[in-house]
């Protein structure tokens, strides 16, 4: 029996957006660790455009460490480009799944969140990932609504097999744990033979006020099949409802 919900589980989940102004969401610095506000905007690293920075001297101090997996990622992305020139795939793939990521973080992030019932068992994130599954199309002309979700599953985090990007999560976790955190949330995305890993560092759930919601998919689906990136989940406090 579907559970019923007084409240929508994001602001705006009925609504136009009032601004086409994309949010940035969450991000802390791989460097030193320094949250993003509105008025210090991170940039990504230009090879692998996962990894984020405050600034040129943390991106330069990190360089030694972040090295192996950057050249391994755009290593992936250059054999996509030759394979789609010689006829066998889309060389764009890759890049659009990596802007559908970045558009779609907070979404994302909030969905395994859910998905993995974290603020219910907090362990789960040490053996778990969630898999989402996308369709590729053309319909829209923005490279990150060029996808649509096909089918979600909770899996081992085992289905993660490159070493490399391993070695990445295992280092995010350990940051994460050192601050307080609970561990890294795995999240694969995959479109056909292409994938990429979303590690997302998470607080412990006593600091997260985010509602437990079982119709995360719904939600999921409604927003990449809208094309909306303002995604503001509901949080109930002793103080009220706010969305964010």
């Amino acid at each position: 029996m579907a559970t019923y919900y007084a409240q929508p589980a994001a602001a705006n989940y009925y609504t136009s957006p009032m601004s086409m102004q994309r949010p940035r969401g969450y991000r802390i610095c791989d460097q030193c660790g320094a949250v993003e506000t509105p008025s210090a905007k991170f940039r990504l690293c230009g090879g692998c455009m996962t990894t984020q920075y405050c600034s040129q001297d943390c991106q330069r101090m990190h360089w030694p460490s972040h090295k192996p997996i950057c050249q391994h990622t755009a290593g992936q992305i250059s054999n996509i480009k030759q394979s789609a020139a010689a006829g066998y795939s889309d060389g764009e793939l890759q890049k659009c799944l990596r802007k559908f990521t970045s558009a779609h973080t907070a979404l994302l992030g909030w969905a395994g969140f859910q998905a993995l019932k974290l603020k219910r068992t907090p362990a789960n994130i040490r053996q778990s990932a969630l898999l989402i599954e996308l369709t590729h199309h053309n319909r829209y002309p923005e490279s990150h609504r060029r996808f649509s979700i096909a089918r979600t599953h909770v899996v081992p985090r085992a289905y993660v097999r490159d070493p490399l990007v391993i070695s990445d999560i295992q280092w995010r976790e350990e940051r994460c744990r050192r601050s307080g955190g609970i561990g890294t949330l795995v999240i694969i995305i995959q479109c056909g033979a292409i994938s990429q890993v979303m590690p997302v560092e998470v607080d412990p759930p006593s600091r997260i006020s985010w509602d437990t919601r079982e119709d995360w998919e719904e939600v999921l689906h409604h927003f990449v099949e809208s094309g909306r990136t303002d995604f503001q989940p509901i949080s109930t406090t002793p103080r009220g409802i706010y969305y964010g």
